[in-house]
């Protein structure tokens, strides 16, 4: 009898049946943030590039195309530039003034077929025209 009670092989199968899904659940939600941590980084760097491009376009024919096309090379693993990632540059060109660059692309976290986040990841870069 004593050697029956001592037997555990079922307990470690039924604890992991219990642990598997919130493990899975947390690796599966690191894993969506990272995606969204990347592009929010994507997004801040294609708004340094488009701001300092646009500083230094001020003699430029276009320095307005030639800032957003800089922000959207920079931004060119990002889906639907134009659409969805989109890059606005704003400023008089007149040197020592700013110029304002806004970024957005819009992120969705979900877990399991669960929307658990979304919106747009927003940034704005400002440099003076040189």
């Amino acid at each position: 009898m004593t050697n029956k009670l001592k037997n555990e092989r079922g307990q470690t199968m039924t604890e992991l049946a219990l642990v598997l899904p919130i493990l899975v659940v947390i690796v599966l939600a690191i894993a969506q943030f990272g995606v969204a941590f990347n592009n929010y980084v994507t997004v801040t760097d294609a708004a340094r590039a488009a701001a300092r491009k646009g500083a230094v376009s001020r003699e430029s024919g276009d320095p307005r195309g030639d800032c957003q096309a800089a922000g959207y090379a920079a931004g060119q693993n990002l889906n639907n530039p134009g659409t969805d990632f989109v890059v606005t540059c704003s400023s008089s060109w007149g040197i020592g003034s700013d110029v304002t660059v806004t970024a957005s692309y819009p992120y969705s976290i979900s877990l399991l077929g669960w929307v658990v986040a979304s919106g747009r990841l927003n940034t704005t870069m400002k440099e003076r025209v040189e």
